[in-house]
C-alpha cells in the first residue's frame, strides 16, 4: 500500500510539474503561449522571426500568421436549449432555420485588420504588435466596418451559434465532450491550460479543436461579436480568460453594450456566397 501510495504521489506531481498539451506540431509552448520556433517570449508577447510555424500558418517577420479563408456552412436548422444541466435556466429553447453562407475560417488577426485601416476603411485600434493574433479592444460597430470592407458582415447570433453547433446540436464545436487545453485557448490567466497569460493566443493555434466545417477558435481564444439587436449584442464562445468548460458550449453566450471594448473580445466575418469575399 505504502508503495501505491508513493506511485500516486509520484504521478500526480509529475502531472502538476508539466504544462498542460497545447500547443501544435510546429509550434513551442512557452508560459501560457504558442509561440514560432526560434522565437521568444517578452511580456507575454512572442518575439522575433520564427524559423517554423504550424501547418497553415506562414511565416513573417513578427510571427506566426494563420492563412485564412472564408469557408462553406451548409445551414440547416439551429435547435437552442438546455442541453446539458448547466444550461438549466439559462438558456430558452429556440429554433430557426438558418440559411447556407460563408464565414472567415479563423478569427481576424492584427495583419488583417491593419490592412483596413492602411486602405483608411478602418479606425485604427490598439494591437499587441503580433500580425497572428487576433484583433482585440474593438466595438462592434468597428468590427462591421472591417466586414463592409471585406464584401461581408458581422454574423447574426443565430448564424454565430449554428457556425459552433452545427444541425447535430453539438456541444462544442468539434463534439459533444473533450474541453481540453489542446482544442480550446482558455484558462491562460489563472488556469486550467497556463497562467499569467496576458492575451490571446495566435488565431489557428488549436488546430484539433476546429469544427467539422473547419472553422478554427469558435470556443476560446477570444469571444466573438455578432450583430447587435435592439441595443445589445450577443459575444459567444468564451476567451483566454475563461476557467470554466461551460463557457465554451454552443449555447452560452454573454450580453454586452455593443460600444463594449475588452482584451477578450474579437470577431469575424460571414458572406452571403464565396464571391462576396475578397
Amino acid at each position: 500500500m505504502a508503495a501505491v501510495a508513493t506511485a500516486a504521489v509520484g504521478f500526480l506531481a509529475f502531472h502538476h510539474a508539466n504544462p498542460p498539451q497545447r500547443c501544435p506540431a510546429g509550434l513551442i509552448s512557452l508560459g501560457p503561449r504558442c509561440c514560432g520556433q526560434g522565437q521568444r517570449l517578452i511580456e507575454g508577447r512572442c518575439v522575433g522571426q520564427p524559423t517554423g510555424c504550424a501547418v497553415d500558418m506562414e511565416s513573417t517577420a513578427a510571427g506566426c500568421v494563420a492563412r485564412a479563408k472564408p469557408l462553406a456552412i451548409a445551414g440547416g436548422q439551429l435547435v437552442l436549449g438546455p442541453v446539458d444541466w448547466e444550461a438549466q435556466r439559462r438558456v430558452q429553447p429556440y429554433k430557426a432555420q438558418i440559411a447556407p453562407f460563408q464565414m472567415d475560417s479563423h478569427e481576424v488577426t492584427e495583419q488583417r485588420y491593419t490592412a483596413c485601416v492602411q486602405a483608411k476603411r478602418c479606425q485604427p485600434r490598439p494591437q499587441q504588435g503580433e500580425p497572428g493574433l487576433p484583433q482585440t479592444h474593438i466595438n462592434a460597430s468597428q468590427a462591421a466596418d472591417y466586414c463592409r470592407w471585406r464584401g461581408g458582415s458581422l454574423p447574426t447570433r443565430d448564424q454565430l451559434a449554428f457556425a459552433v453547433m452545427g444541425s447535430d446540436k453539438r456541444r462544442y464545436p468539434w463534439g459533444q465532450t473533450g474541453a481540453v487545453c489542446r482544442r480550446a485557448t482558455f484558462g491562460l490567466r489563472q488556469g486550467p491550460c497556463g497562467h499569467d497569460g496576458k492575451g490571446p493566443e495566435l488565431a489557428g493555434a488549436r488546430p484539433s479543436g476546429a469544427s467539422a466545417d473547419g472553422v478554427h477558435d469558435l470556443a476560446g481564444n477570444v469571444a466573438e461579436w455578432s450583430q447587435p439587436q435592439g441595443g445589445r449584442a450577443h459575444v459567444r464562445g468564451g476567451s483566454w480568460r475563461t476557467t470554466g468548460a461551460a463557457e465554451l458550449r454552443g449555447w452560452s453566450y454573454r450580453e454586452v453594450a455593443p460600444e463594449h471594448l475588452s482584451g477578450a473580445i474579437g470577431f469575424r466575418c460571414v458572406y452571403n456566397d464565396s464571391r462576396s469575399a475578397r
